[in-house]
């Protein structure tokens, strides 16, 4: 039994879901996403977005939450958006953008410079005295996630010193050098 996808997903004012087709589209203030799901019941009532199972076969359970967690960041997303924030440790690591270039200095031989998605808002902060910090803010979760761990991937936290460019928050477990 799924608890995750019993539960069923509020629609807040603003908001437009249709579904057709198993095709879903949520429209609202910041955007409009589009999902396909295969082999599940999807009803609107009561402004509330109902899942149910076709049959209780080992694949469809699997699937069942997956949906309905998917429907909902599909609800936040076009609500209030989403957004992640990336600070970059190190001496000499800096962040710029002009509109949706990224320019990235990270102790290489040269800049990086990551064109971003259209859908995505970039902001660079950068404070005398503090680590720069990348934010980016879309309506769409997985296309701000993929576009956060790209960035990441450039330079991963080493567990040494720390440097690297990590997600703000993120705890990461540190190493002890050599003993003297």
């Amino acid at each position: 039994m799924s608890r995750i996808g019993n539960s069923p997903v509020a629609i807040p004012e603003g908001v437009t879901v249709n579904v057709k087709d198993n095709e879903v589209t949520v429209k609202g203030k910041l955007g409009e996403l589009t999902q396909n799901f295969s082999s599940i019941d999807i009803k609107i009532e009561d402004g509330q977005v109902i899942l149910a199972r076709a049959a209780d076969t080992k694949d469809l359970k699997a699937k069942h939450g997956l949906y309905r967690s998917l429907i909902d960041n599909m609800i936040h997303g076009v609500s209030k958006g989403w957004t992640k924030e990336l600070e970059f440790v190190g001496v000499g690591y800096r962040a710029s953008h002009q509109g949706q270039k990224l320019e990235l200095a990270l102790g290489f031989s040269h800049n990086i410079i990551l064109d971003v998605a259209p859908e995505v808002t970039v902001e660079t902060i950068s404070e005398k005295g503090k680590n720069p910090i990348v934010k980016l803010t879309s309506f769409d979760k997985q296309l701000v996630g993929q576009i956060a761990a790209k960035i990441r991937d450039f330079r991963r936290p080493e567990p040494y010193k720390g440097k690297g460019i990590k997600f703000v928050g993120e705890v990461l477990r540190r190493k002890a050098g050599k003993s003297a």
